[in-house]
C-alpha cells in the first residue's frame, strides 16, 4: 500500500469517527409542550383510568368536562381527557382510547396535566422522574420509554400506562415517522413537576 493511500484511509477513518462523536453530542431534544392542567384536592375513588375522547368543538368538550377533566387542542382535533373509573363515556363524544389502571399517588393536592411530545426519530429527553404517574397516547410515530425494567414501545394509535411516582425514565422518538404523542399526568402538586434522575 502506498503512503498516499495509507494517509487517505487514515484521514477517512478519522472523519468517520468525528462524525459519530458529533452525532452523539448533538442529539436533538424531544419537544415537550404543556396543553392543559388543573389542580384538584382529591382524586376519584377506586381504580383510575384516563378516558380520551374527541369533540367537534372546544365548547362541546368544555360542556362535557367534569371535575377531573382537561380539554385541549392538538393535531387539528379537540380532546377531552377524563380521569375516573373504567368504562365511562361523555355525551356527544367520540371515544378514542382508555388507558389504565393508573398508579395512584398520595398527596394533599394533585396536578392533572396534558403534555404534547413531538420530535423526529432519535430525539430524546434527559433522564428524569415525576412525583406521580404518566400515561401515553401516540398519534404518530413510535414513542419509547426507557426505565429500570427495560423499554416500553408505543406505536401510533396505542395508549399505555407508565410507571408510578419517582421512577427514572428517558423518553424518545423511536419510529420511522416523527413522533406526536399526548401524555397524561397525575402528580403531587406540591413537588417539582420533573426532577433529574439516573438509570443504571
Amino acid at each position: 500500500m502506498s503512503f498516499a493511500l495509507y494517509t487517505a484511509r487514515r484521514l477517512l477513518l478519522a472523519i468517520i469517527a468525528s462524525l459519530f462523536t458529533l452525532s452523539a453530542f448533538s442529539q436533538q431534544a424531544l419537544s415537550i409542550k404543556p396543553l392543559a392542567e388543573k389542580r384538584v384536592d382529591r382524586l376519584p375513588d377506586g381504580a383510575l383510568f384516563w378516558r380520551i375522547e374527541n369533540f367537534s368543538s372546544i365548547a362541546d368538550a368544555g360542556s362535557a368536562a367534569g371535575p377531573w377533566s382537561l380539554t385541549a387542542q392538538s393535531a387539528g382535533k379537540v380532546w377531552l381527557f377524563t380521569l375516573g373509573a373504567r368504562g365511562g363515556a361523555s355525551q356527544g363524544a367520540t371515544k378514542v382510547a382508555e388507558v389504565g389502571p393508573i398508579p395512584r399517588v398520595e398527596a394533599t393536592e394533585y396536578l392533572l396535566r396534558i403534555n404534547e411530545a413531538t420530535g423526529p426519530s432519535g430525539s430524546v429527553t434527559s433522564v428524569h422522574s415525576h412525583p406521580g404517574s404518566e400515561a401515553f397516547y401516540v398519534l404518530q410515530g413510535q414513542q419509547s420509554i426507557r426505565g429500570r425494567n427495560g423499554v416500553l414501545r408505543i406505536d401510533a394509535g396505542s395508549a399505555e400506562a407508565g410507571n408510578g411516582a419517582d421512577q427514572p425514565m428517558q423518553v424518545s422518538s423511536s419510529g420511522a415517522a416523527d413522533l406526536h404523542a399526548l401524555v397524561m399526568f397525575v402528580v403531587d402538586a406540591k413537588r417539582p413537576f420533573s426532577s433529574p434522575a439516573a438509570l443504571p
